[in-house]
C-alpha cells in the first residue's frame, strides 16, 4: 500500500506552499523521518521528513509548483513493498561499478544532479564522473557547467588602433557573450518584498539617526569576554548588548512598542524583538520572546541558535511570527549607514552599522574612538519625532555606560 505524502499546516493563515526543491529523487530509498522536500511558505522554508522508511515511487509536484495544505505531492512505498510487487529486478547499468560499465555507457547519474543535467541541456558523456563507482553527483554537474562558461572566445583579428572604430562587419572572431538568467522569485522572497512596498505605502515612515562611543561596550566585553564564554559557552557579543538597551529604551518610550490596529493603537506590555538574520533563502526575522526577562547569555544563545538555523533552514514558523520591534544589524556586512524599513504592524526598527574608528571631539581634544552610527525608522502616524530622537538617546546613553543596564536607571 502507498503511502501519500501531503502538505502538512506549516502556520496560521497559511494555505498553500511551493515546492522549493526535492532532497531524494524518484526511485531512491528514503528513511524514516528523513527530509524528502522543501516547502516554501510565505514566512519560511520548512522540510517534510518521510512518514516510513521506504522508497519515492511517484513525484506529483515539482520544484516551483504550487500545492494546498492537505493535498498529495508524492507516494512512498513502504520497505519490501516495491520489490515484492516487482519481483527480481535485473542488473541496472547506472548501478553497476565503472570498472563494469561498457567504455561508450555514460556515467550512472546520481539523484540529485539528474534535475541539473536536464536544465543545463548537458550530455552525459560530456561529463568526467567523480562520484563512488564512478557515479555523477551534481557538483560534476555545475562544474561542468562553470568550466563551459569560463572558456575563452576564439581569437579575434586585431582591432584598428584608429580612433574611430571600423564598422562591426569589418570585425572577426565570435561576439561577447551576453547571457540572461531568469529565475523566479522564492514564495519567501516575494512575500518580503511585498510587504516592504506594503509598509512604504501604509505608513508613514521616518528615520532618525545617532551616533555611538562604542569604547565602554567594547572594553566590558574585552574585560569579561573570557570568563563569559567560559561559564556560558557562548561568546559575548554586542547584540545582548542592543537587546538589553533597546528593552529599557521601549520601557520608556512605549509607542515604539505598539502597532496601530485599524483605528486604534494597541500598547505591549511584553518586549518580543526581533532579530533579523540572513539564511540563503533571504532575510528572516526570528523573534526573542519575553526578551526583558531573558539574561545576556540567553540572549547570545538564542541569536546564535537562530543564525545556525537560518542557515540551515530549519527555523520554525511560530519563531518568526509576531514581534512587537527589530533589530537589524547590518554593520556585519559592512554597511556604515542606511534606513531600514519597518516590519509592519510593527512602529520601529532599529538599524546597527558597522564599527570603525573616528576623530572625535571629547573635552575640547580631538581623540580616536570606535564610532558606530545608528538608524531608527518610525511610524510617524503613532509616534511622535520627539519621542523617536528620545528613544534612540536612550538607547546610545546605554550602550555608552552599559553600567546603567544593570542599575536600571
Amino acid at each position: 500500500m502507498s503511502i501519500e505524502l501531503r502538505i502538512p499546516a506549516v502556520g496560521e493563515s497559511i494555505t498553500e506552499v511551493e515546492i522549493g526543491g526535492w532532497l531524494k529523487g524518484q526511485g531512491e530509498r528514503v528513511r524514516k523521518d528523513e527530509p524528502v522536500v522543501t516547502l516554501e511558505s510565505e514566512k519560511a522554508t520548512v522540510e517534510l521528513p518521510a512518514p516510513e522508511s521506504g522508497t519515492l515511487s511517484r513525484i506529483l509536484k515539482e520544484k516551483g509548483e504550487v500545492a494546498k495544505v492537505g493535498e498529495v505531492i508524492a507516494y512512498m512505498d513502504k520497505d519490501g513493498e516495491a520489490e515484492a510487487a516487482a519481483g527480481p529486478a535485473e542488473p541496472r547499468l547506472a548501478e553497476a561499478p565503472a570498472e563494469e560499465r561498457p567504455a561508450s555507457a555514460p556515467p550512472a547519474v546520481m539523484p540529485e544532479a539528474q534535475g541539473a543535467v536536464a536544465e543545463q541541456g548537458l550530455r552525459l558523456e560530456e561529463i568526467k564522473p567523480t562520484g563512488p563507482g564512478g557515479r555523477l553527483p551534481r557538483d560534476d554537474v555545475l562544474r561542468q557547467v562553470e568550466q563551459s562558461r569560463g572558456q575563452p572566445p576564439a581569437a579575434a583579428a586585431p582591432v584598428s588602433q584608429a580612433v574611430v572604430p571600423p564598422p562591426a562587419r569589418a570585425r572577426s572572431g565570435p561576439a561577447p557573450a551576453r547571457e540572461e538568467e531568469t529565475v523566479p522569485m522564492s514564495r519567501l522572497r516575494r512575500t518580503v518584498a511585498e510587504r516592504l512596498v506594503e509598509a512604504q505605502h501604509t505608513a508613514a515612515l521616518l528615520t532618525t539617526f545617532n551616533e555611538i562611543d562604542m569604547s565602554s561596550t567594547i572594553a566590558l566585553r574585552k574585560e569579561y569576554g573570557e570568563s563569559f564564554q567560559g561559564k556560558y559557552k557562548v561568546k559575548l557579543g554586542f547584540m545582548s548588548f542592543f537587546v538589553k538597551a533597546c528593552v529599557d529604551a521601549l520601557k520608556q518610550f512605549p509607542a515604539l512598542n505598539a502597532e496601530v490596529r485599524g483605528t486604534n493603537i494597541v500598547y505591549h506590555n511584553y518586549y518580543d524583538i526581533g532579530v533579523a538574520v540572513g539564511s540563503a533563502k533571504g532575510l528572516v526575522v526570528p523573534v526573542l520572546r519575553n526578551a526583558e526577562h531573558l539574561s545576556f547569555a540567553e540572549i547570545e544563545r538564542a541569536i546564535g541558535d537562530f543564525a545556525r538555523r537560518a542557515r540551515e533552514n530549519k527555523l520554525k514558523l511560530h519563531e518568526l511570527e509576531g514581534g512587537t520591534f527589530t533589530i537589524s544589524n547590518g554593520g556585519v556586512y559592512g554597511s556604515l549607514l542606511s534606513t531600514p524599513i519597518v516590519n509592519p504592524p510593527q512602529s520601529g526598527v532599529l538599524g546597527m552599522h558597522a564599527i570603525q574608528e573616528r576623530p572625535v571631539a571629547r573635552e575640547a581634544n580631538v581623540v580616536i574612538r570606535p564610532m558606530m552610527y545608528v538608524a531608527l525608522t518610525y511610524d510617524h502616524r503613532i509616534v511622535d519625532g520627539r519621542e523617536a530622537v528620545w528613544c534612540l538617546k536612550r538607547i546610545k546613553e546605554a550602550i555608552e555606560n552599559p553600567a546603567r543596564l544593570l542599575m536600571e536607571v
